[in-house]
């Protein structure tokens, strides 16, 4: 699994027209901080911490959580 996976998911998903703009927010943050250059185990645990966050919200639609699920389980392999 690579980090450039995990980008082009999370972009995806970023320009998905039912994505809430809160959410979109969120990706866009996560997306920055993993095309930065501090450490990987870094980025890797702050993207996780805001997908777990996002993924919690009871009015997203069920099909949003479960790609970030998927995306959460991609990073997870990063570690």
């Amino acid at each position: 699994m690579e980090l450039k996976e995990v980008i082009d998911s999370l972009q995806e998903l970023k320009e998905d027209l039912s994505v809430p703009k809160n959410v979109k927010l969120n990706i866009s943050n996560i997306i920055s901080e993993l095309e930065s250059d501090k450490d990987l185990s870094l980025r890797v645990n702050k993207s996780l911490s805001v997908l777990e966050e996002i993924s919690e919200d009871i009015n997203l639609p069920t099909f949003i959580r479960t790609h970030l699920w998927s995306i959460t389980s991609m990073l997870e392999k990063l570690q």
